[in-house]
């Protein structure tokens, strides 16, 4: 179980790695019967076992909302993944995806799934139509450099969540388009979109939902199951990360607002870690991080960007930027 190997791991007692090999496993073959284990672009070695089987951690397929007036369980600074498609808004807690991870759903002709890995506290969303097909994703139970590793129903092929890039079997080397989306509290998804929809778990006591299994991870030094990080900043400080590059969440949360370009990052007060303390709404402020892109007529319109740790960035953008002061 994935939780019981982080305790060991955070306890100090070693946890064997695999070694890195071009072979799959033989359980991964007997398992996988429709994955085409001859399509790889990387080590098979690099995946492991996060602790769990298939769909061990169950991904939300018919996801049923809320109107966010009715909602009353959540604290005001819960964190969410948010979103708007065809004027239609809906918030996706943290406090249910920590249990599901993946939440498969559709807004008018758009198919998506929302993600989250909390190890690596990356939350992002993806289409799930793909040349004409639309995808269901689940979860593989295993992970590379400590990030979920997600497989379509469909063809069984193998994703890796940070980047949305097949891994392994007939989609490999495709990447998953994204939307756009904010990574907010419940209370500022409310004051911005009053007649938006809040997903509500399907089954309210089949997970202890609003409890944080990972207590105080976003504190540790090691990350999980990862290995040697090497990076400039602490392996489990947040940074905001946009395409390559990427800002310390500690130096947005000095300066409030940072101007890159034609990128505005700014951020407030108000949003709990979900990884801190064991109750998600006594959790320590991490504050709301917005990301948009102003055009010449001064319109600002919403980028995609998520909050990972400083590891799991530097392990999917190793050639990234790392802004560690405000350019001039």
């Amino acid at each position: 179980m994935r939780i019981f190997l982080l305790i060991l791991l955070m306890s100090g007692l070693p946890i064997a790695q695999a070694e890195a090999t071009q072979r799959p496993q033989k359980s991964w073959v007997q398992d996988w019967p429709d994955t085409d284990f001859s399509k790889t672009n990387i080590k098979f070695g690099e995946i492991i076992s996060g602790g769990v089987p298939k769909d061990g951690i169950p991904a939300i397929d018919n996801p049923i909302f809320e109107p966010v007036s009715a909602v009353t369980n959540l604290g005001a600074f819960e964190p969410v993944i948010s979103l708007q498609i065809a004027g239609e808004a809906r918030a996706y807690p943290l406090r249910i995806l920590m249990y599901h991870e993946i939440v498969n759903d559709q807004i008018a002709d758009v198919p998506f799934s929302v993600t989250y890995c909390p190890l690596c506290n990356t939350s992002i969303v993806f289409e799930r139509t793909l040349n004409g097909v639309v995808l269901d994703f689940g979860t593989t139970g295993k992970l590379r450099k400590s990030d979920m590793v997600m497989y379509d129903r469909q063809s069984e092929s193998w994703w890796q969540q940070f980047t949305g890039l097949g891994l392994v079997g007939h989609y490999t080397g495709i990447l998953l388009d994204r939307i756009p989306s904010r990574i907010e509290s419940i209370a500022q998804f409310a004051l911005r979109h009053p007649n938006g929809q809040v997903l509500v778990p399907n089954n309210p006591a089949a997970r202890p939902y609003g409890n944080n299994p990972y207590v105080g991870y976003d504190s540790s030094k090691t990350p999980f199951l990862y290995g040697k990080y090497n990076g400039t900043l602490p392996a489990l400080s947040r940074v905001v990360a946009v395409e390559s590059d990427a800002w310390p969440l500690e130096l947005l949360r000095q300066e409030k607002q940072i101007s890159y370009g034609d990128l505005l990052l700014t951020w407030t007060a108000g949003q709990n870690s979900a990884l801190d303390s064991r109750q998600i709404r006594k959790g320590k402020d991490v504050g709301n991080v917005v990301v948009q892109r102003i055009n010449a007529d001064g319109i600002k319109s919403d980028v995609i960007y998520h909050l990972p740790f400083a590891f799991a960035f530097s392990a999917f953008q190793p050639d990234g930027t790392l802004h560690l002061k405000i350019d001039e």
